[in-house]
């Protein structure tokens, strides 16, 4: 039953993201993922079922959703809708993936704009971001790290993947292209769309990690070795989730992440997406870190 349950979900998430990136019609999709069980949990049911709860609770923060690199907002598409339907303003933040300076002083102006309560969500490289543009804002009354980088003080994302001993292949599957303005040795980097789905994405459907290669933002090679500033995580309550699959960034990296930044931790066994492989834990962590 649990593994059915989880294949409901996960054809539910598959079929979403295709259908939220434009790549499948409804016919083109397996009768499970466009039609799934009345008896299997989805992110739909999620829906309906917590919107009865919105507005019980007073003013409910804005959640600010934070994506990585080798990825754009529609990364968010399942989790946003459910929190939307239970009262929260969500906002989903383009991410310039520009350069760990230039995209926190982007956040933190974007942030600043922001009335009220904020819980800071980041994805991946996301991380690095909430962990810098938080600091000093009175209004980001907690952190949430989805398999992410919760950076410290001059430390660099690649430096952080070898805490705790693990490995990252991603580097060494790099595509680098020139951009125009770039500074002397630095370059977009996307990862090699032939690795990308076992990488990146393993336990989705082969046809939405291809879709997500194909449509993949580069991030800035720069980025890897960028230091970090004061991290936001010394003053602000944080949650993190590992990642327990994860290519990308060292399960054993995440978990020490996660212990020096004193986060709530939640593991999940699933790639480095949880967010579209295992939603309902990921929107289960942003409320109880908006509580």
């Amino acid at each position: 039953m649990t593994q059915r349950k989880g294949r409901g979900v996960l054809r539910l998430a598959a079929a979403a993201l295709a259908l939220s990136l434009g790549v499948l019609g409804a016919a083109t999709l397996p009768a499970a993922a466009a039609a799934p069980s009345a008896a299997t949990p989805s992110v739909t049911s999620a829906i309906s079922e917590a919107a009865v709860d919105a507005g019980k609770a007073g003013t409910k923060p804005t959640i600010v959703l934070v994506h990585g690199a080798f990825a754009d907002s529609s990364g968010w598409s399942l989790v946003a809708p459910a929190l939307q339907a239970q009262g929260y303003n969500v906002v989903a933040f383009s991410n310039p993936l520009r350069g760990i300076d230039y995209d926190s002083q982007y956040l933190r102006d974007f942030l600043s704009t922001i009335p009220g309560p904020i819980v800071l969500v980041g994805h991946s490289y996301g991380g690095a971001l909430i962990t810098n543009a938080a600091t000093g804002n009175p209004n980001v009354k907690s952190l949430v790290y989805i398999a992410a980088y919760a950076l410290a003080e001059g430390e660099s994302v690649a430096a952080a993947n070898e805490l705790g001993g693990g490995h990252s292949a991603v580097t060494e599957h790099l595509v680098i292209r020139p951009f125009p303005g770039a500074s002397e040795g630095d370059a977009d980097a996307y990862i090699d769309p032939a690795f990308f789905p076992e990488l990146f994405a393993q336990d989705l459907p082969k046809i939405v990690a291809k879709t997500m290669a194909a449509s993949q933002r580069p991030g800035s090679y720069a980025s890897l070795v960028t230091p970090s500033g004061v991290p936001a995580w010394q003053t602000i309550p944080s949650w993190y989730m590992v990642a327990k699959q994860d290519r990308i960034i060292p399960p054993e990296a995440e978990r020490a992440m996660a212990a020096r930044a004193g986060s709530k931790v939640v593991e999940v066994n699933t790639s480095h997406v949880p967010m579209i492989s295992k939603p309902l834990s990921v929107i289960q962590m942003i409320k109880d870190a908006a509580k």
